[in-house]
């Protein structure tokens, strides 16, 4: 085993923005090489001797990040460690330049764009792709803001990161409820990466007194029809064909408690189910069917669903089992499927629009979205309680989050719905 020795030191000859800057020297056979490690400090802030940031308080001016940068230093030295013993290990005369390979290799391991597209693929293989499109947009974003990302590790995902990344969002103008999706996804992300043990606890911007995701929910504006354009919409046969499908997938979507577009897209002849006394539709929503403990909705099969069934299969192409016209084209699953049913949503909405011109609906804009909203007001607007409402609309409590169908015994549902 030949010599080698490392150090970390601060190099006081240029000054950056934000310090000097901390180098990685190693030294093998007289020789020696100088890698830069991407921090920077003051000459107060740094302690040579124990090549860390000064966390003595009674120094003046420390390093607002010392704490995480000690921690993320630390794992760097431990890294150094193992891959010298790798190289002992295997009898390797190992060269500096091969040092260099190995140590930035091992870096990847705490990267924060790797560890996304890694995420990213595991979504996109598992079909889980409207994930997928939500951490994608998410790393676009993080990319724009910082050009500097793909270097970054998650120790300088911190509380002051953050904080920029919001002043930036605000600037290109994007609302609370659009700054919370990004903020939600790099939360998940962060998460995720502390389980897999990528990503120390010590640097988590999110948590108690950290910054806060909720704070950036905004109340959106209410979107349910009147019940005079409710009783349009239920009763207007119109000519254009395209118009008569949306106006049936969106009935059909209010009478089955607000179910979303993909949701319907998706069901086939599989989530019917003979269960107390009558037929229904059993299935689990797309964006929660992984998350533990959630439980199968359950819609009883009224009249008027069934109707709308036998009109499209009347009257459209089905293809394989779906149950509706919105799947167009036999073989699609993944992504190719993903896309195809995002495609077909956004043609359907455009249909709804020209459809509110016809009816001369002009209160809102009118979106498959549209007939969840109005299906709750329905309910609430005939005294249906609220508990049962928040049941029939996955909510874990009055306001928001997902709770389980079946909370509620499946009569006390049945017997609300009647009013839709």
């Amino acid at each position: 085993m030949k010599y080698a020795s490392f150090k970390m030191w601060i190099a006081d000859k240029y000054h950056y923005k934000d310090g000097y800057a901390i180098w990685l020297v190693v030294r093998k056979d007289n020789k020696r090489k100088v890698m830069a490690l991407g921090i920077y400090a003051e000459p107060h802030q740094w302690d040579d001797k124990q090549e860390l940031f000064i966390t003595d308080k009674r120094v003046p001016k420390l390093h607002p990040d010392r704490k995480y940068l000690n921690d993320w230093l630390t794992q760097k030295k431990s890294e150094i460690l193992r891959i010298i013993a790798e190289f002992d290990k295997n009898k390797i005369d190992w060269t500096l330049n091969q040092f260099e390979q190995e140590f930035f290799h091992y870096s990847n391991k705490g990267n924060v764009k790797d560890y996304f597209e890694k995420l990213i693929l595991t979504y996109k293989d598992t079909n889980h792709i409207g994930n997928a499109t939500c951490y994608n947009r998410a790393l676009h974003m993080l990319e724009l803001f910082d050009d500097k990302f793909s270097e970054r590790v998650f120790p300088e995902i911190d509380i002051k990161y953050v904080k920029a990344f919001d002043v930036f969002l605000q600037k290109r103008e994007c609302k609370g409820n659009t700054r919370k999706f990004y903020f939600k996804a790099l939360r998940a992300v962060l998460n995720k990466a502390i389980q897999d043990g990528e990503a120390s606890e010590s640097t988590y911007p999110f948590g108690k007194g950290g910054f806060s995701v909720a704070s950036l929910e905004e109340e959106t504006m209410k979107r349910y029809l009147p019940h005079e354009d409710m009783e349009k919409l239920k009763n207007t046969v119109v000519e254009s064909a395209a118009q008569e499908l949306a106006r049936r997938l969106f009935l059909f979507s209010y009478y089955c408690y607000g179910i979303s577009f993909i949701d319907a897209a998706l069901l086939t002849k599989k989530n019917i189910v003979r269960y107390n006394g009558g037929n229904y539709i059993v299935y689990k929503r797309n964006k929660t069917k992984e998350a533990k403990r959630v439980k199968p909705i359950q819609i009883r099969i009224t009249q008027e669903i069934q109707n709308l069934l036998d009109w499209f299969s009347a009257n459209t192409l089905l293809v394989e089992d779906y149950l509706l016209p919105i799947v167009s084209i036999a073989g699609y699953k993944g992504e190719r499927l993903y896309n195809h049913i995002r495609s077909r949503f956004g043609r359907n909405n455009k249909n709804l629009a020209n459809l509110a011109k016809v009816l001369e609906i002009t209160d809102m804009k009118l979106t498959s979205y549209v007939s969840r909203h109005t299906m709750a007001m329905t309910l609430q607007d005939n005294q249906v309680p609220r508990e049962v409402i928040s049941q029939i609309l996955c909510h874990s409590d009055l306001s928001t989050t997902n709770t389980y169908l079946d909370s509620f015994a499946s009569s006390v549902i049945d017997e609300a719905v009647k009013v839709l």
